[in-house]
C-alpha cells in the first residue's frame, strides 16, 4: 500500500455510520491529503468507490479491506 497521511480503522462499521465519519476525517485534513482506511464490513467494496465518485474524492487504492483515499482540492 501506498504512502498516507492518517490512517482509520473502521472495523466492520456499516455504510451510513462509516461514510458519516468517513467525511469528517478527510475534512480534517489538508486537500491533497492521503487517508487509509481499512474498513471490513461486506459493503465496503461497493460503498467505499461509490462514495468517491460522489464526493469527488480520489480512490487511489482499493485492496479490501484497505481503502486508499485522496482528500479532493478544493
Amino acid at each position: 500500500m501506498q504512502a498516507h497521511d492518517e490512517a482509520w480503522d473502521a472495523g466492520d462499521m456499516g455504510c451510513g455510520e462509516l461514510v458519516f465519519l468517513l467525511a469528517q476525517r478527510l475534512r480534517a485534513l489538508p486537500p491533497g491529503a492521503s487517508l487509509l482506511l481499512t474498513a471490513t464490513d461486506l459493503g465496503a467494496p461497493q460503498d467505499i468507490p461509490a462514495w468517491c465518485r460522489l464526493t469527488g474524492n480520489t480512490l487511489l487504492r482499493a485492496d479490501h479491506p484497505r481503502y486508499l483515499i485522496r482528500r479532493k482540492e478544493s
